[in-house]
């Protein structure tokens, strides 16, 4: 075999994974919603309708492969916002993306050996804010394409996910590609069935209602994205 590119997931992969309190996350949306009265948004009582639609579109990216916007998740909660408010949920989430230090030299090596590197992510966030987070931490040069489900119709598992990352990086081949992430479902069932070889990094607690219904089994496992280069390499 031989490997055109190696293309990552984002949370829990070239991010460390963090427990989150989506209490506290939905509060912070909630300072976005427009207000339509005279009296402050309740925040509190707004909350739970917000935490309630966050887990029904990503529901639906597990079962349905159907992908979000945050301006969804607002429709979801029947409520409207203004993206220029949402300063408080992205600085809710900030402290959560900070890159991996053993990204840059990954990539850089992978790179240098003639390898593309590429960045497919679920995400109902908006392009900036990801590429924002690379740029901040020095790699977003060393990114050959990044793809962002926030963009597209569909979400991992779902083979045309990967496609779409595959056909971003100017490759048709997704034998020739390999997958890396922390999800037995997204990521590495979804990479196979698509045709990709997959690297599987278990360093994730994932909760147990975000797992889906198949887990599959990954051309290699890693402990540390230092050890792909190798792993590639073998290939």
């Amino acid at each position: 075999m031989t490997v055109d590119a190696v293309i990552f997931d984002w949370g829990g992969t070239l991010t460390r994974w963090h427990d989150v309190d989506f209490h506290e996350e939905a509060l912070a949306l909630a300072q976005a919603v427009v207000q339509t009265a005279d009296e402050p948004v309740d925040l509190g009582a707004l909350a739970p309708r917000l935490h309630e639609a966050n887990s029904a579109i990503w529901g639906r990216s597990r079962v349905e492969q159907r992908s979000s916007t945050i301006g969804d998740l607002f429709t979801e909660a029947g409520l409207d916002h203004d993206p220029e408010l949402l300063h408080a949920y992205y600085e809710f989430w900030e402290p959560h993306t900070t890159t991996d230090p053993e990204v840059g030299p990954l990539f850089d090596t992978l790179r240098r050996r003639g390898i593309k590197v590429g960045v497919l992510s679920n995400t109902i966030w908006p392009r900036a804010w990801h590429r924002g987070f690379f740029e901040r931490d020095g790699v977003l040069d060393l990114i050959d394409a990044d793809v962002y489900t926030s963009e597209i119709p569909w979400t991992k598992p779902a083979p045309e996910a990967f496609g779409a990352a595959v056909a971003a990086l100017g490759l048709s081949d997704p034998t020739r590609c390999v997958y890396v992430g922390d999800r037995l479902f997204d990521d590495v069932w979804g990479a196979r069935n698509a045709g990709l070889r997959s690297i599987h990094i278990p360093l994730s607690n994932i909760p147990s209602e975000q797992v889906g219904h198949t887990e599959g089994e990954p051309d290699a496992v890693v402990h540390r994205l230092s050890e792909i280069a190798n792993v590639v390499a073998e290939w």
